[in-house]
């Protein structure tokens, strides 16, 4: 029997199931990343998210939007020539991910300092580039927040010629619930459409950061946290926050 036409209706059905189901399947991962982060904040330190991709969605989440942590930087592929200096052709490259040398440049651009904390984003967790930054910021003796879907992740051979996937390596492991290939929405010749790991992501970031910002306040420490640059005094106030951290927060070039 072929399937129904698919609608908006079935995917936030699904999209709702699967938010629940993020939710409850992290309820260890969750404490365990807020503590990462509440630790890294104490200690003057600035939290590095990198995805590549669309899990650049969740980057976004983490690194300087309202209602988030100040101290927050947003590594990107741009980096390389908007901070980096090279050649904008180089961004025209399909395999630039998997060029030798990536993840040792995009950190030395990061700048980053021992106490600083990483966050890296991937759904498959196996590429390239993602396992070279996990791999090189755990060598250099960052703390490590993974944010993948372990589903994904062992239903996949790993790529790096090392053997490791994303999950590996992390002092903590967000799982976004999304199954292989992320799609959720059945369609009749068998495909999918309508991925799921932006929104499931996007609710494991969030619940991090309240965790987060609630073990600072119990422990003393005022959260560094933005306020809507949109509403009135927003833009002076971040400001007055960002210079704490002057030079240190980078996003994506911008």
């Amino acid at each position: 029997m072929p399937q129904p036409t698919p609608t908006a209706t079935q995917f936030a059905d699904l999209a709702r199931s699967a938010l629940d189901r993020a939710a409850a399947a992290n309820k260890d991962a969750v404490p365990a990343a807020a503590r990462l982060f509440a630790d890294c904040v104490a200690a003057d330190g600035v939290i590095h998210a990198f995805g590549t991709g669309h899990s650049q969605a969740a980057a976004l989440e983490v690194a300087g939007r309202a209602g988030g942590l100040v101290p927050t930087s947003r590594i990107a592929l741009a980096d390389l020539v908007l901070r980096g200096g090279e050649d904008p052709e180089v961004l025209r490259d399909p395999l630039l991910e998997r060029s030798p040398g990536l993840a040792d440049r995009l950190y030395a651009l990061a700048t980053p300092r021992p106490q600083d904390l990483f966050v890296i984003i991937s759904n498959s967790g196996v590429n390239n580039s993602i396992v070279d930054m996990a791999l090189k910021v755990t060598t250099a003796g960052h703390r490590l927040v993974a944010l993948t879907s372990l589903e994904h992740t062992h239903a996949v051979p790993a790529l790096h010629p090392a053997g490791h996937r994303l999950a590996d390596l992390a002092d903590a492991v967000l799982d976004n619930c999304a199954p292989a290939g992320d799609a959720v929405l059945p369609l009749p010749d068998g495909t999918a459409l309508c991925g799921i790991s932006t929104l499931t992501s996007s609710l494991l970031v969030q619940m991090v950061v309240a965790e987060a910002v609630a073990l600072l306040l119990a422990e003393g420490h005022e959260p560094p946290v933005y306020v809507s640059a949109n509403l009135p005094g927003g833009h002076e106030r971040n400001a007055l926050l960002e210079a704490r951290y002057a030079g240190r927060l980078h996003r994506g070039g911008h």
